[in-house]
C-alpha cells in the first residue's frame, strides 16, 4: 500500500533510498539542509571505489598496539588528536575490540560482504537509469605493494576478501608497469581486484540521480530537520524551520548528523567523524588506466575525467575542529610520490577537501527499524563505504517499508546500541 515516506537526508543512501521507495510506488519526500551531490555530504569526496574487497574493516587484530604511533606520528594514515580522546574514549574502546581478534574481523567482512560483492553491477544498472552511463566504470581496482614480501604480510586482509569471494589477480614486474605506467619503481608487485569499478564523479553521479528521482515523483525539500512530531510511538510529521511534513513513514539517512537526530527520538546511534580528506589534480601527464592504492601509504588515486583524485587519510577529531589541511598535504605529497614523473602544481592551487564520514564503534552500518519509533527506519553510519554501499542499503530499507520480515539483517539493528553511551 502507497505510503507517504520522508527521507531525512540527501546524500548517496538518502537519494538512492528514495529512488528504491519511489519504485515501489511510494510517495515520497526527500529533505536536507544541502542540495545533492554537494561538497558538503560525505558521499562528495570519496574516492569513488566500487570495491567487493572492502570487506576488510578498519578495526583489525592488533590495533590497539598502534595507537600511540598513531598518536604521535603526524605523517601517518591515521591520526588521532590528542584534544579528542576524552570525547571519543568509550567509543575508540569499542572500535578497537570490534575486530580485535581474527574471529570478530572475519564477522564484521562477512556482514559487509552483501552490501559490496556486486556493488558495480547494480551501480551501472543504476547509472543507466538515471541517463548517466558514463559515471560507472568497471575494468577493475589495483593494490601496489613494495614487493611479494609485503603482500604476504597482509595475509590476513587477503583471506578475508578470498572467504568473501573476492577475486583477484597477482601481477609483478613489467605486466603491473604495463598496466600502470609511470608507477614508481618503490612498487614491484600488485593485486588486481577484477570485479571492481569505480564513479568518475562521486559528487556528480548523486546530483544526477537526485535529478533521475524527481522525475519519479520524489519531492526534495531544502532544510534542516528541527524535531518530530510524536504520537502513540510513531512519527507523525518531521519538523523544519519551514514547517512540517505529516508523513507516514521515515528514513533517516542523515550521515554523521544521523547522531542527533536520533536522540530526538531517544535513540542511540554513536557516530564519529571519521574524517576523510582529498585532493583533486590536473592529470594530462599521468596514465592511470585503473584506480590504484599505495598498500603502505594507505590512499588511493582514482582517474576522475582529466584529473585524477589521491583520497584518503582517517582523523578522528573533536566535533566542529577545523579541518588540518596537513593531511591534504601529506596525501598530494604521496601522489608525488607514487609517479613520480607526472608534473603537479603546488598545493595552494590544487582542490582539497574534507568531509565527515559517519561511522560506528563496530564498523558496520545502522539500518533497521527504531527502537522507539516503530514507523522510523535507519540507514546511516556506512563509514567510508556510503557510495558503494546504497543500492544494497536501499532495498533493505524498501523491504522494511513494505513490511518484507528480513532476517539477514540482525547484525545492523539500530538497538544494539540502546546502552552504549558516547
Amino acid at each position: 500500500m502507497s505510503q507517504h515516506v520522508v527521507v531525512v537526508g540527501s546524500g548517496i543512501v538518502g537519494t538512492v533510498v528514495s529512488i528504491a521507495l519511489a519504485r515501489k510506488g511510494h510517495r515520497v519526500s526527500v529533505i536536507g539542509a544541502d542540495q545533492p551531490g554537494s561538497c558538503e555530504m560525505a558521499s562528495y569526496g570519496n574516492a569513488g571505489w566500487l570495491n567487493p574487497g572492502s570487506v576488510v574493516p578498519l578495526s583489525m587484530p592488533g590495533l590497539w598496539r598502534k595507537v600511540p604511533e598513531y598518536l604521535l606520528n603526524a605523517n601517518g594514515p591515521l591520526t588521532l588528536r590528542l584534544s579528542a580522546v576524552p570525547q571519543l574514549a568509550s567509543w575508540l574502546v569499542r572500535f578497537m575490540a570490534a575486530g580485535c581478534t581474527p574471529r570478530r574481523a572475519r564477522a564484521i567482512a562477512a556482514a559487509l560482504r552483501p552490501f559490496l560483492h556486486d556493488a558495480l553491477e547494480r551501480h551501472e544498472a543504476l547509472a543507466r537509469e538515471a541517463g548517466v552511463p558514463e559515471m560507472i566504470k568497471g575494468g577493475g581496482l589495483l593494490i601496489v605493494y613494495p614487493d611479494r614480501a609485503a603482500y604476504a604480510a597482509d595475509a590476513l586482509g587477503w583471506s578475508m576478501r578470498r572467504d568473501n569471494g573476492v577475486a583477484w589477480r597477482e601481477l609483478e614486474g613489467e605486466e603491473l608497469r604495463t598496466l600502470c605506467p609511470g608507477l614508481s619503481e618503490r612498487y614491484q608487485f600488485g593485486a588486481l581486484i577484477t570485479d571492481g569499478g569505480y564513479c568518475t564523479s562521486p559528487g556528480g553521479y548523486t546530483s544526477a540521480l537526485a535529478t533521475y528521482a524527481a522525475g519519479l515523483g520524489v519531492t526534495q525539500v531544502s532544510g534542516r530537520v528541527s524535531g518530530f512530531r510524536k504520537s502513540g510511538g510513531q512519527v507523525l510529521a518531521v519538523e523544519h524551520a519551514g514547517g512540517e511534513i505529516a508523513c507516514d513513514r521515515v528514513v533517516i539517512a542523515g550521515g554523521i548528523g544521523t547522531t542527533e537526530l536520533a536522540r530526538m527520538l531517544s535513540d542511540t546511534v554513536p557516530l564519529v567523524s571519521e574524517r576523510g580528506y582529498h585532493v583533486q589534480v590536473s592529470a594530462q601527464d599521468v596514465a592511470l588506466p585503473v584506480p590504484t592504492m599505495m598498500s603502505d601509504l594507505k590512499f588511493g588515486i582514482t582517474p576522475m575525467g582529466n584529473e585524477i583524485r589521491g583520497a584518503g587519510q582517517v582523523e578522528f577529531a573533536r566535533r566542529g575542529c577545523a579541518p588540518d589541511w596537513r593531511r591534504a598535504r601529506i596525501i598530494l605529497e604521496c601522489i608525488r610520490a607514487s609517479f613520480p614523473s607526472a608534473r603537479i602544481e603546488s598545493f595552494e592551487k590544487v582542490a582539497r577537501w574534507m568531509g565527515n564520514r559517519p561511522s560506528t564503534p563496530d564498523c558496520l552500518p545502522v539500518i533497521g527499524v527504531s527502537p522507539h519509533a516503530s514507523n522510523v527506519v535507519y540507514a546511516s553510519g556506512h563509514g567510508h563505504l556510503g557510495l558503494v554501499s546504497s543500492p544494497y542499503t536501499a532495498d533493505i530499507v524498501a523491504d522494511l517499508i513494505d513490511g518484507v520480515s528480513r532476517t539477514d539483517i540482525k547484525p545492523y539493528d539500530p538497538a544494539r546500541f540502546c546502552r552504549f553511551r558516547l
